[in-house]
């Protein structure tokens, strides 16, 4: 049996381990925090090295992939310096292969729902760091608002449009990239910690997308009709959803077992069931994916 383990400084009440078959081939996918202790994990990491088939990086980012250019997070980097034998991955991948998928599933799926409740407006809560997904609804034709700067470094000024978000990267990734990951990020405890947050741009959309804790912890109590388009969710998650009137939910990987896993985590597990020892390229990624028939999931919660 393939094993892929995603070590994450998200919270330990998070972790979950379950066996898949995929292509044939079984696969034990596990998911451990470490409460936000970055050290922890970078010792975990040390500890598995060479006795698992592939690792993704939980709750953080080895970089961002903007427009095909990587900016790195260097501060995220000391993690995974143990690591000298394992494939690691931290999911941007399927981040821009995957996750590309959800706008046009939305609009297949849910396309008179959307015209219905005010058309097509999306609220993403970083653009940047999830380039796949705010490219797939600047295509299907979204008017989107990009958060970046209101969740991640807390400047109330919303972004519009692809190249605002390619001009931020340009300029401001250098120095963010260096900055502690903590200071842009939940972390740990923190992640369950809800902190509405510009409730005028949740109330607009008709579509949230983006990262899972962020729209937890930034969207208002009532986001009654709402559309969500996000992975990493637990049943809790989806719980808190629907007393909070998310209409549907729509993530971005399949659900297993009741939660769906992160994209690092998918992305080690198809690593560790193609036996290369590497990370993929983008059309092997999709060439695995087409196999495997993945595409989001949608379910209906209230």
């Amino acid at each position: 049996m393939k094993r892929a383990v995603s070590i994450s400084i998200g919270s330990s009440k998070r972790d979950k381990a379950v066996t898949v078959k995929l292509l044939g081939e079984e696969v034990s996918i596990e998911r451990i925090g470490t409460d936000g202790d970055m050290e922890a994990a970078a010792r975990k990491y040390q500890e598995l090295d060479g006795k698992v088939d592939a690792f993704g990086v939980g709750g953080a980012d080895l970089g961002l992939m903007v427009d095909n250019k990587w900016y790195r997070l260097y501060s995220v980097e000391k993690m995974v310096r143990f690591i000298k034998e394992t494939p690691v991955v931290d999911g941007a991948g399927l981040k821009n292969t995957l996750e590309k998928k959800a706008a046009p599933f939305v609009e297949a799926r849910l396309g008179d729902y959307v015209k219905k409740m005010g058309g097509k407006k999306a609220f993403v809560m970083t653009g940047a760091d999830r380039w796949g997904l705010a490219h797939g609804f600047v295509q299907a034709g979204y008017e989107c608002v990009f958060g970046d700067l209101m969740f991640s470094l807390g400047i109330p000024i919303a972004l519009h449009t692809e190249k605002q978000l390619k001009t931020l990267a340009v300029f401001l990734m250098p120095i963010a990239g260096r900055l502690p990951f903590e200071w842009v990020y939940p972390t740990g405890e923190k992640q369950e910690e809800r902190k509405p947050k510009h409730p005028e741009h949740f109330q607009w959309a008709t579509v949230a997308a983006g990262d899972c804790h962020y729209i937890k912890r930034y969207m208002p109590d009532d986001m009654k009709g709402k559309i969500v388009v996000t992975n990493t969710t637990t049943q809790e998650d989806v719980a808190l959803f629907k007393k909070c009137g998310v209409q549907y939910l729509v993530t971005t990987t399949p659900v297993l077992e009741g939660r769906s896993f992160g994209t690092n985590m998918m992305e080690a597990a198809l690593i560790a069931v193609s036996g290369k020892k590497r990370a993929l390229t983008h059309d092997e990624y999709n060439e695995m994916l087409d196999k495997l028939g993945f595409e989001p999931a949608l379910q209906e919660l209230n």
